[in-house]
């Protein structure tokens, strides 16, 4: 979820190469003199919100559909389970150094999440997930803003970016179908 990371020349739409393909649409911006950047991807998932909600909360479907998310721990819950405190650590490839890091999740169920950093290896990390109904189906909108505290290599981000958000958007539409339609 979190290498949609930093830095390139300029920013790429990737978009038009992947609606040709799937009904996925993915931009990424990208800063090349602050190592940040800007991911957004959407997916029409054939599933309700509520079993798209159940996995983009879940530690362990995150592990499952996030690559390079290596562990997942929820370590607080508000007692209105309006917020959690989640610590995640990314193991991405050997060329880039794990990255652990604290975020705070806060929910609007089932349409939106929000997380931002709280402290680890990111400088910055801010995302939201936002799910709208269309008819039988979900249009899930994944976005993130991303300073990591390391430099990363230009290509290794565009490699990431362009290959993994799709991949985890894919990962997402195959989970949530997968669920039994009297559980959907």
């Amino acid at each position: 979820m979190l290498l949609f990371a930093a830095c390139s020349a300029s920013p790429a739409d990737f978009s038009e190469e992947l609606a040709q393909n799937s009904d996925i649409a993915v931009t990424v911006s990208l800063d090349p003199g602050e190592q940040s950047g800007t991911a957004h991807g959407t997916v029409k998932i054939h599933a309700s919100r509520e079993t798209v909600w159940s996995l983009i909360t879940s530690c362990p479907e995150s592990v499952k559909l996030f690559p390079g998310l290596e562990a997942c721990e929820v370590l607080e819950t508000a007692p209105d389970q309006s917020w959690q405190r989640i610590r995640q650590v990314m193991n991405y490839s050997w060329l880039v150094p794990k990255v652990t890091y604290v975020i705070r999740a806060s929910y609007d169920p089932p349409t939106r999440v929000a997380v931002e950093r709280m402290s680890g290896d990111l400088r910055t990390l801010r995302g939201t997930w936002e799910l709208t109904s269309d008819g039988a189906d979900t249009i899930a909108r994944y976005t993130v803003d991303l300073t990591p505290g390391f430099w990363v290599p230009h290509w290794i981000v565009l490699t990431a970016l362009r290959k993994d958000l799709p991949k985890m958007l894919r990962a997402l539409r195959t989970r949530a179908e997968a669920v039994p339609i009297a559980q959907r």
